[in-house]
């Protein structure tokens, strides 16, 4: 039989990325495709890069996006950064700290780790510690929002920390990015990096960055060459640098960037600081919901993002058969847990386009349905709401 096309179902996506798209992105996907160095397109991507800076608060040189996701974002903060023999603190509060540590040892960095619990937030007292301990660690990882767990640190606290003992910072900020406050350079963030298909509701595929002139200098001054072509930042910089003229380095997504271009200039247009409001205030109503029909969030209300909401799986739930329940039924998605949170929490994601007053209400009414729970959420929510008008 003949392979057809492909038709995917539509969904609301409400787990932990990627999250519903803007129609206005999806239409900037079709716009016709032009060549990586027509003049047109370096005019888009310096807008991208400058729309960039004000996503992230910053006026770092350095600020573009990775031709390919988070985890390539990652990899390129620890590959230019990290150099042989580096000993470099590392925060491990769930699965994405994992991954710091295993990009910090494959560049030939030693790790010294801090360990926190999964959902709770990372400890800025056990990082003094360490950084007393290690006076020549050079650089200081953690993750802003671990997406694992649904917990959110002090990156401004632990930043300040890491400049009083002369250490970099590398800042994860997939989650975060324009749904929780990210002030890069206020904060003194000397890498950071991103996605585009969590809180910016853009498609998956491309990894927003950014290094401080301190982080420029450490890649200029290396001992020895970054180890990856592709992610190294000498090199890119030729073809994401100031001017018309360009040197070629990879064939640019084109229409991908066309998306992140238009889901920045939503942004631009919402406000960056109205985009972290909103965040919060449908976290807000969706915990006011959960909780009155008795479910629990795993992690401490102080430290809870708003963006992604972490709650424990009632005991005796099958966690398998109410996701496929609510997918199959109400074409809703939600999100396991992972690491040794998996099969013990639902990650609910209220992203992007995806946090919004409608998909607050029916993933309440959907998981009191498939649940079978007596109390209304929906109720509870929808009240909320009113007390803030």
């Amino acid at each position: 039989m003949a392979i057809q096309s492909f038709h995917p179902p539509k969904r609301t996506l409400m787990g932990p990325g990627p999250s519903d798209v803007y129609p206005r992105i999806s239409e900037a996907l079709s716009r016709p495709t032009i060549g990586h160095l027509d003049p047109a397109f370096i005019q888009m991507m310096d807008e991208v890069k400058e729309l960039l800076q004000y996503a992230f608060k910053t006026n770092n040189a350095l600020t573009l996006p990775i031709s390919a996701p988070g985890s390539a974002g990652m990899e390129a903060c620890f590959t230019n950064l990290v150099e042989p023999g580096d000993k470099v603190i590392v925060c491990i509060n769930g699965v994405f700290g994992s991954r710091m540590k295993e990009n910090i040892e494959r560049a030939g960095g030693e790790t010294i780790v801090v360990e926190d619990t999964w959902g709770r937030a990372v400890d800025p007292l056990k990082v003094e510690q360490a950084l007393k301990a290690h006076s020549d660690a050079v650089i200081l990882a953690f993750v802003h929002a671990e997406t694992s767990t649904g917990a959110r640190s002090d990156a401004e606290k632990l930043c300040r920390l890491a400049q009083e003992y002369n250490c970099l910072t590398i800042v994860d900020a997939v989650t975060s990015l324009a749904g929780n406050e990210l002030r890069v350079d206020d904060w003194g963030i000397d890498a950071v990096y991103s996605g585009t298909q969590k809180c910016l509701s853009c498609v998956p595929g491309l990894s927003p960055i950014s290094f401080s002139e301190k982080a420029v200098e450490k890649i200029a001054n290396r001992k020895s060459k970054v180890q990856s072509w592709f992610l190294d930042m000498n090199l890119i910089m030729g073809y994401w640098g100031k001017g018309a003229k360009r040197a070629y380095h990879h064939t640019a997504p084109v229409n991908t960037l066309y998306a992140l271009h238009e889901a920045l200039v939503i942004l631009q247009d919402e406000g960056i600081e109205q985009a972290w409001d909103r965040h919060q205030l449908h976290h807000q109503a969706l915990t006011a919901g959960l909780e009155a029909m008795g479910l629990e969030l795993v992690v401490p209300e102080a430290e809870r993002l708003n963006q992604l909401n972490v709650v424990q799986i009632p005991e005796g739930v099958d966690d398998a058969a109410i996701r496929s329940e609510l997918l199959t039924k109400y074409n809703l998605e939600i999100g396991a847990g992972l690491g040794t949170l998996a099969g013990k929490v639902w990650r609910i994601g209220l992203m992007g386009c995806s946090a919004n007053q409608t998909n607050v209400l029916n993933c309440l009414s959907a998981l009191k349905s498939v649940l079978g729970l007596e109390k209304d959420g929906a109720a509870a929510a929808l009240a909320f709401y009113q007390s803030q008008n």
